[in-house]
């Protein structure tokens, strides 16, 4: 004899019908790996020092490049040429993760899952 499911829906869902809710999950779940492809294959680029420094960094979090102008490498002082290379990469880290939640918010409508990038 088979089972039947509660008359509306499972209590407490309001009558949702669990069909539709679990291909609008799959459906959310597919557009959150494509949008993640897209994510990883995007490029940011950061500058500090007034253009000194550039860096680019992918959406995997990758290094892709970094540009030194010439007249920063002084040999008296490495440790300002390290600070610029520092501080560019963090803000082009920074400007990647900025990008990856924009995209994240627009696709889960602002709601914060736990464990996404």
């Amino acid at each position: 004899m088979a089972k039947k499911g509660f008359p509306g829906g499972m209590p407490g869902m309001g009558g949702m019908n669990m069909n539709k809710m679990l291909k609008q999950a799959q459906k959310m779940q597919e557009d959150m790996a494509k949008a993640q492809k897209e994510l990883e294959e995007k490029e940011v680029e950061a500058s500090v020092g007034g253009g000194a420094v550039t860096v680019k960094v992918n959406g995997k979090k990758e290094l892709v490049s970094i540009s030194i102008k010439e007249e920063v490498v002084d040999p008296d002082d490495v440790e300002m040429l390290e600070d610029l290379v520092l501080s560019a990469v963090n803000e082009a880290l920074r400007n990647i993760d900025n990008l990856q939640a924009n995209q994240m918010n627009k696709l889960t409508g602002g709601m914060n899952i736990p464990g996404l990038f």
